[in-house]
């Protein structure tokens, strides 16, 4: 394991190092102005949502490493305090992406990007019409967090007003992640695109409190075939199967099919059975899991 202490190295390696390994990050595609109403439109990955009553996002643009200057979205949330952080998704990514080219003060990224602006409510930037979501927000506070090239300011805020594509949503009008098809940033020039195998499903933690790891089984926590996700998943379960549910398992015709396969290697039916156990695990079968996971020990 390599150590390294931030006071060290120099700022643009430790820059590097906390984006390479804090990934994937969300995006803020923001929109803002100046005084005089020119429109700036820029992507920060400092970003996150931080409370929903009040509704806060906050996104940090940093002060340049190579020469400690401040970038013209944070000049302009100063001067007005409005901006529209609107959500980037694959469709726009390019265009959101070239929209971070540094051009001079001034210079609309709307039209550079290719992208169309539409009025906003009750903000004065204009959001992304192409975006799936845009939140208008009023900016509540800005906070510096140092001076250097490399500083983050923290822009605090509050949503007034949200727009979401009605393409995006499922039949109960939520958001469907994989209509969303949303975009993040990694380290270096990559991206994750959150949509097919990068999705999944995971169950939360029951209401009521699971047994935990450290309940398990011995043999189970000790198996060399269930991962650590694996045996969390069976630590979130309140009850282990009784003797008599395990035993009228047996009969299940997979789990009968590998016991008469392997009725002359218990070694090798044993692991059978813990890699079946752990598909249905994968599965989200948790209860099957268990019960063949028991019965590996019974043979």
């Amino acid at each position: 394991m390599k150590t390294i202490d931030p006071q060290d190295v120099k700022t643009a390696e430790v820059h590097a190092l906390l984006l390479g390994a804090i990934a994937p990050r969300p995006i803020a595609f923001a929109s803002t102005t100046d005084r005089e109403g020119n429109v700036n439109l820029s992507p920060f990955s400092f970003f996150n949502v931080f409370s929903a009553k009040p509704p806060i996002l906050v996104f940090s643009p940093a002060r340049r490493v190579r020469d400690n200057t401040s970038k013209h979205t944070l000049e302009n949330v100063l001067e007005t305090r409005d901006v529209v952080i609107n959500i980037a998704n694959y469709d726009i990514v390019e265009q959101m992406s070239l929209a971070s080219t540094e051009y001079d003060r001034g210079i609309d990224e709307f039209v550079k990007s290719g992208l169309t602006p539409e009025a906003s409510v009750l903000v004065q930037p204009p959001r992304v019409k192409e975006a799936p979501v845009s939140f208008e927000c009023k900016v509540n506070d800005v906070i510096s967090l140092g001076p250097e090239g490399g500083a983050g300011n923290l822009v605090i805020c509050e949503v007034l007003l949200i727009h979401v594509n009605e393409n995006i949503l499922d039949e109960a009008g939520k958001i469907d992640p994989f209509k969303l098809d949303a975009v993040a940033r990694m380290g270096g020039d990559y991206y994750l695109r959150a949509n097919g195998n990068c999705i999944f499903e995971l169950p939360k933690p029951i209401r009521n409190k699971g047994i935990g790891i450290d309940q398990l089984p011995d043999f189970i926590r000790s198996s060399s075939i269930l991962t650590g996700n694996n045996l969390a998943r069976l630590g979130n379960t309140e009850t282990i199967p009784s003797e008599a549910e395990v035993e009228a398992f047996k009969a299940d015709p997979l789990v009968s099919y590998i016991s008469d396969k392997y009725k002359n290697d218990i070694a090798q039916l044993q692991q059978e059975l813990e890699q079946l156990g752990k598909k249905m695990l994968e599965d989200n079968q948790v209860e099957q899991a268990w019960k063949v996971l028991l019965l590996s020990r019974q043979v």
